[in-house]
């Protein structure tokens, strides 16, 4: 991949962004998703690259737009997989809530996961407890471990967890252990993030929450030196058949990053839509203009690079005044 594809990435995120940030906390989910996507889809079309969504909005016949197999870009080399989540939180941004956000990774062909639509257990730290923590292990065992890798006591310790019914044993686990706990609506990839940043407030994500997602999340850690493993979980015969044929046989096994995100390169980027802890959300200025604030991050090279933008939005195509 060329070093010049990461500013063309943002500017895609960046697009997404200031399409749903819109419908901030109009109870409006699904208009603020599509939003997104439109906005994405149409800045992909102008980057240099001949792209195919293996990380999407679903299938062809379930999503319009960036469905899984379609073909993004101009259609020259570079040949890459794309991961993305247009918008990272529509129940977030629905209720004008923090941390939503809008997502690419793209990486190299035959690079991503192809994750299917279900969920996956995961764990995920930042670079001080890479190679400490295992899904393995006890989450007692886990807690302890990120606590010494960042010289902490375990009672000063953050856990994040997705605040969801099928967690509760979890959290029960983590505050027996002594460690407190964040929990969140929803966004489990900025979560993911937020491990790898001293101002993110959390040492740790625990739980499940969406494959396709933790694919996006290990692309992040990748670029940022973190860990990431997950492990899927099935709930019907289609969705382990679906497992079968991704080789996934054995449904206790634990894909680690090199599984998630193979090979030693992957470009990732985000754009605020709502404040959240390393990233702001869009402002809307005075005279038609709007802020960002956007990531965009290369694993070969290790660059991390944040991004605050002006947009004139009189000027860009399709804005509606």
């Amino acid at each position: 991949m060329e070093r010049e594809l990461a500013p063309e990435i943002v500017r895609v995120t960046e697009l997404a962004a200031l399409h749903s940030a819109r419908w901030m906390g109009r109870a409006q989910k699904e208009e603020a998703d599509r939003a997104a996507t439109e906005a994405m889809r149409e800045m992909f079309d102008t980057v240099l690259m001949d792209g195919t969504v293996v990380i999407g909005e679903g299938e062809m016949d379930e999503a319009p737009m960036l469905y899984i197999g379609e073909r993004l870009g101009t259609g020259v080399a570079p040949e890459l997989d794309v991961a993305v989540d247009p918008l990272e939180g529509t129940e977030v941004v629905a209720r004008g809530q923090a941390n939503a956000i809008a997502v690419v990774a793209v990486a190299p062909k035959g690079t991503l996961l192809h994750a299917p639509d279900m969920y996956m257990d995961k764990i995920a730290v930042g670079p001080r407890a890479r190679g400490k923590v295992h899904l393995n292990r006890s989450v007692a065992e886990n807690l302890k471990a990120v606590a010494e890798a960042n010289e902490k006591d375990i009672s000063e310790v953050v856990a994040v967890i997705l605040d969801r019914p099928r967690h509760e044993q979890l959290i029960h686990e983590v505050r027996q252990a002594g460690a407190r706990i964040k929990l969140i609506g929803g966004g489990d990839v900025a979560a993911a993030i937020n491990t790898a940043f001293p101002e993110g407030g959390v040492d740790i994500l625990l739980g499940s929450g969406g494959a396709p997602e933790g694919v996006l999340a290990a692309c992040a850690l990748k670029c940022l030196g973190g860990d990431i493993m997950g492990r899927l979980l099935p709930e019907n015969d289609e969705q382990r058949q679906r497992c079968a044929d991704m080789g996934i046989v054995d449904l206790s096994h634990v894909l680690m990053m090199d599984e998630l995100v193979s090979g030693d390169d992957a470009i990732f980027s985000a754009t605020g839509v709502t404040d959240g802890e390393f990233l702001h959300g869009v402002r809307f200025l005075s005279n038609s203009k709007a802020r960002t604030q956007s990531i965009v991050m290369r694993a070969k090279t290790g660059t991390v690079r944040f991004i605050d933008a002006t947009h004139d939005l009189k000027k860009k195509a399709g804005w509606d005044l």
